[in-house]
């Protein structure tokens, strides 16, 4: 016997018999598929990371706005899926000639939603101050994730926020349906030549 599906084609006795009591019932029972042990779920990680590389250097602001809206976009909806918050974002800038700069913070509250991940984001490039410097790539990392049941949902009565969750959660069900590139995640902001 060289593989699984012929050994699957033996009777259980003769693997028995071949191989011992339980080895040969339990190598029997695996080869057509039968595994009585319990399924134990994966533990989901403690971060998640989103990364943009740009074609070329890139020194106009507004296009490394709307890369970052983007990547907390997608951050955003990769976190949701899971049903996890993060507790802090980093944001990784590299630069041309291989140089990086890093800073992390962490927000209020643990969150998965847009305005929140995004209000953080653009504070992160913020406190990054670029003038002239040439982007390569960015990154965009959820830290410290924890399981959105642990997250308490406080009651509010600011209606625009209510309305963009619930704008937020249908936007997630399409893209979950037809794909990510149905609805652009962030207007892509491009020089008219």
């Amino acid at each position: 016997m060289h593989t699984i599906g012929l050994l699957a084609t033996i009777p259980t006795d003769t693997v028995q018999r071949l191989l011992g009591g339980r080895a040969g019932r339990t190598a029997s029972d695996h080869a057509r598929g039968i595994d009585p042990r319990p399924v134990t779920p994966r533990t989901l990680p403690a971060a998640a990371t989103v990364r943009c590389s740009f074609p070329r250097h890139v020194l106009d602001g507004a296009e490394v706005r709307s890369t970052l809206l983007n990547l907390v976009v997608q951050l955003g909806h990769r976190l949701r899926q899971r049903d996890q918050a993060a507790r802090g974002l980093t944001l990784v800038l590299k630069f041309a000639g291989g140089t990086s700069w890093e800073k992390t913070r962490r927000l209020p509250e643990p969150s998965a939603h847009d305005d929140d991940l995004r209000t953080l984001a653009y504070r992160l490039m913020d406190a990054a101050g670029l003038q002239r410097g040439r982007l390569t790539a960015l990154a965009l990392k959820g830290e410290d994730l924890v399981d959105a049941d642990q997250v308490a949902e406080q009651i509010s009565l600011d209606g625009t926020r209510e309305a963009r969750l619930l704008a937020e959660a249908t936007i997630d069900e399409v893209r979950d349906k037809f794909g990510p590139r149905v609805i652009g995640p962030a207007a892509v902001y491009r020089r008219a030549s």
